[in-house]
């Protein structure tokens, strides 16, 4: 009898023992690193260290092994630029002049020969300075939610899903430091990586993708970088409208991979009038989207967990096929408008398109003697001008065509 009661006393214990539950904090830690008290996350400040050991906390909360140079840190020290023209030059020395940039890094080791990154940057603007839009004034927090708490915050929430599931590769979370002026902590990982680069299967990035629209408009940047991924982001998605883009280089940390070689994602909900303005908060992000493209990047992964590594390809760098311009409308174009012309997102103060009456949600479709069809073709029209220069700009808002003198 004794032993009858401890053979049900062990099966007892054994269907209490809870499977694995992931956790979802988005909301939180969207709501601490876009706090006013981290003043900006600025690279090098009080406020980016404040936000590198929350991230920190958070991938030993995880149960995640620390994967940087210093426990869970990477720090690289460089000379900022002191006008545009000049590159910004690590160094190993720490001067007056000198900044501290802090990636944060951790690892799960599923004994696998390939390890997936996962990287969000959780630097922002700190109080404006050069990249801000925001023109009243130089003493407001630029909190940068969407840019990019929301990217930090699914990095976790993936790094919790995939704990105890997919283990056919290991993975690198890394939030990364100093994007905002110059994708400095992803470049210097690559060049010092803590994981050999040969390795490393795709890297996959989130950065803005806190604003989903009404429309599930979801832009993927980098589907050209392995023959399979096309296939893999179209299966996968059951939700979004999605706007693909081939090249594995832009203006954000996927590019430093890309450029070893290693294929890329690059996961962007596109901007929106308070982007790199104080107006970038927490309260204004859609947290039901982010939950939709937490759901749809582990689906992804999911689908290559048995593919082994990935083959690399080269596509064309569209950046470089951009016309270079002297002047701007003054708008924010979007960039997930897949229609004919360009639909403006935004519209800046006091620049020619709000003083020629322009708004948001126009469609710009004849630009001088231009026809324009999508953001390319509103590039070329607007290199032909100078400062000094009139033309006029024809847009379509709603059924009504509207045309405006625009002076540069």
């Amino acid at each position: 009898m004794k032993q009858l009661f401890a053979l049900l006393f062990f099966v007892t214990i054994a269907s209490c023992k809870k499977e694995y539950q992931p956790e979802n904090k988005i909301k939180a830690d969207v709501a601490y690193l876009a706090d006013d008290k981290l003043e900006g996350r600025q690279t090098g400040t009080k406020g980016e260290q404040i936000a590198a050991a929350y991230i920190a906390k958070r991938f030993e909360e995880l149960g995640l092994s620390p994967k940087g140079t210093d426990g869970f840190y990477q720090a690289f020290t460089f000379v900022p630029k002191t006008s545009p023209h000049d590159e910004v030059k690590y160094t190993s020395e720490s001067t007056d002049s000198s900044v501290v940039g802090t990636n944060v890094l951790a690892y799960i080791d599923n004994k696998s020969d390939n390890t997936i990154v996962i990287g969000a940057h959780y630097d922002h603007l700190g109080y404006g300075g050069d990249g801000s839009l925001y023109r009243d004034d130089k003493t407001s927090i630029h909190n940068g939610a969407d840019d990019n708490a929301s990217g930090v915050a699914i990095m976790l929430n993936l790094a919790s899903r995939l704990k105890q599931t997919n283990t056919n590769n290991n993975y690198l979370f890394m939030a990364f430091s100093g994007e905002e002026i110059g994708l400095l902590g992803s470049n210097y990982f690559v060049k010092n990586a803590t994981v050999d680069t040969k390795s490393m299967n795709y890297m996959l990035n989130m950065d803005m993708v806190g604003r989903l629209k009404q429309d599930s408009t979801l832009a993927v940047y980098g589907v050209g970088t392995s023959p399979i991924l096309k296939q893999v982001v179209s299966s996968s998605n059951t939700y979004f409208k999605v706007v693909e883009k081939e090249s594995g280089v832009g203006p954000s940390d996927h590019t430093s991979f890309y450029l070893s070689d290693i294929p890329v994602l690059h996961f962007f909900t596109g901007q929106h009038e308070d982007y790199h303005k104080p107006g970038d908060d927490s309260e204004k992000l859609n947290y039901d989207g982010m939950n939709l493209i937490s759901d749809y990047i582990f689906e992804i992964i999911s689908e290559l967990d048995d593919n082994g590594k990935l083959a690399f390809r080269k596509t064309k760098n569209e950046s470089e096929e951009s016309p270079r311009f002297k002047v701007g409308l003054g708008v924010v174009p979007d960039y997930l408008y897949d229609g004919e012309g360009m639909r403006i997102d935004g519209v800046s103060e006091d620049k020619p398109a709000q003083k020629a009456g322009l708004l948001k949600g126009d469609v710009v479709f004849q630009l001088g003697d231009s026809t324009i069809t999508d953001m390319m073709s509103y590039m070329k029209a607007l290199s032909v001008f100078e400062t000094g220069d009139s033309t006029t700009v024809k847009v379509k808002r709603g059924e009504e065509t509207v045309e405006a003198k625009i002076d540069f």
